[in-house]
């Protein structure tokens, strides 16, 4: 065995040894997923027990109906209520999440989130706009949402001719450009609000606009939960890809990959799954920035790794959070924006000043 041969066992070996408790990680973070959403239906002003909520779902899947009081009730608070959110919570943290991880490795930016994009100024927009025009009272939510979805569709779009098809996509012209379209949506959304007249539809956008998981439905769901299942699975497949261009666009070309192509590509992936999921629930913020930072510390920066530990610990994370968010001042709920933004900002700064140790 030649000394190169050697080397390059040693190397692979190491390699493994590494890959292992990451690997670890990842399927500890799978198991606690039922676990966490199991007590999350459970906690609420109308308290069940785990079996409840266990027996509930059961009967849920086997189309069976309570024969006492209390089992038709836990029925309709997990059937009807709990579930549905829990699950449409986890979709939509483990989307911004992995998206997030994404993006700060095409625009090889620490700082980068989904909302990067404009995607959420887009969303406001088509709400704000239905809600105010009146049509979401007579459609119900979906209306709501199917505008924000639109719109955030129409932000992607413009983004998109901004860079221009055929111009060479850096990360700087990407990001100038969903800043810049992001700002513009945002006035156009405040004045919409300015120019209402109608309190309701004023405080409804407003709540709209902080993030919120209390209109959360089953029809939600199917659309949400196939754009993070697709989304996260492309992403996977261009991991290696992600961590050339992690490296430099030079790296990146070397490596046989082309970073403008892969840059554009990601920024279409990500942007329609935001969408999806900030139609349903709003801006939420902080979870795209910080959870792929929290993911880096325990599985490393290989994307393959990195984007399941980034959508499952995202998604946890959202469920614990909406659920402090409806049961900390109940009855009343705070809107899961502005909680995520204060649980995030000192996870942020922790991560800076480590950071900054280590540099």
């Amino acid at each position: 065995m030649t000394v190169g041969e050697l080397t390059t066992d040693v190397k692979s070996a190491t390699t493994v040894r590494r890959r292992r408790p990451a690997v670890a990680v990842v399927v500890l973070l799978a198991t606690a997923v039922p676990v966490v959403m199991v007590l999350a239906v459970a906690v609420g002003q109308i308290a069940l027990t785990p079996a409840e909520v266990v027996d509930a779902a059961w009967r849920a899947l086997t189309g069976t109906a309570g024969s006492t009081d209390a089992t038709r009730l836990a029925d309709t608070v997990v059937g009807q209520l709990r579930a549905p959110r829990v699950l449409l919570g986890f979709c939509v943290g483990a989307i911004l999440a992995a998206s997030g991880a994404a993006l700060q490795a095409v625009v090889r930016n620490d700082l980068a989130d989904p909302y990067l994009l404009g995607i959420t100024s887009g969303a406001s927009l088509g709400a704000a706009a239905v809600i105010a025009l009146g049509v979401g009272a007579l459609a119900g939510t979906l209306s709501t949402s199917g505008g924000a979805f639109v719109g955030a569709l129409l932000a992607l779009v413009v983004v998109l001719v901004l860079v221009g098809p055929r111009r060479r996509l850096g990360s700087g012209r990407l990001v100038l450009a969903g800043l810049a379209v992001g700002y513009a949506l945002s006035a156009v959304t405040n004045l919409v609000v300015v120019l209402s007249d109608n309190r309701d539809a004023i405080r409804a956008i407003t709540f709209w606009m902080l993030g919120s998981l209390g209109q959360a439905s089953w029809t939600d769901l199917p659309l949400v939960a196939l754009a993070l299942v697709t989304t996260v699975g492309i992403l996977t497949v261009w991991g290696r890809r992600l961590d050339a261009i992690g490296l430099g666009d030079d790296v990146a070309r070397s490596l046989g990959s082309d970073p403008d192509r892969l840059r554009r590509n990601v920024a279409i992936v990500t942007a329609v799954a935001i969408a999806a999921a900030v139609a349903v629930s709003g801006s939420i913020g902080f979870v795209g920035l910080v959870v792929p930072h929290l993911a880096r510390g325990l599985v490393g920066a290989t994307h393959r790794l990195l984007l399941p530990t980034s959508a499952l610990l995202g998604g946890l994370l959202l469920v614990a959070a909406d659920t402090l968010a409806r049961t900390v001042l109940a009855p009343r709920e705070i809107p899961l924006g502005i909680l995520t933004a204060l649980l995030g900002t000192p996870l942020l700064l922790l991560l800076i000043a480590r950071r900054s140790r280590d540099a």
